[in-house]
């Protein structure tokens, strides 16, 4: 009988924290720009396959232009994500890139990860998320 009862008062006590981990996740980023043109692009995965290639979670258009500087994902299950940005300075929608695929743009990733002879890899740019989940991006 003690058994039990030690066992109910464990699961009462274990019930709080298990409606937390169930509440919905908020990822934040915050981009320090260069320019005060254009829009910062931001494109959230939340898997390695998606941010190798694949589409990503959620996506958002910042307008630097009108003051914006927060990219807001609301309503995410905790978990591993990882973020592609890159800042369209002169607007045209598009990340522009010299003759050989170098990026002319500012770009950036979460962690502010750099990549080497490349994007910033999954096992660099990803962060663990649950409840409200805040990062500081250095675009370059």
């Amino acid at each position: 009988m003690k058994t039990f009862a030690f066992a109910a008062a464990l699961a009462l006590l274990a019930a709080p924290a298990l409606a937390q981990s169930a509440a919905p996740t908020r990822i934040a980023l915050t981009f320090e720009v260069g320019a005060e043109t254009g829009a910062v692009m931001v494109a959230l995965y939340d898997s390695e396959a998606a941010y190798s290639g694949g589409r990503p979670v959620r996506a958002v258009k910042i307008d630097v232009a009108a003051g914006d500087r927060v990219a807001a994902f609301d309503g995410l299950p905790a978990g591993d994500y990882a973020m592609k940005a890159f800042h369209d300075v002169d607007g045209d929608g598009t990340m522009d890139v010299n003759p050989f695929g170098m990026p002319t743009e500012p770009y950036a990733f979460s962690n502010n990860a750099v990549g080497n002879m490349g994007p910033a890899g999954w096992d660099r740019a990803h962060f663990a998320a649950s409840g409200d989940t805040a990062q500081t991006i250095r675009i370059r």
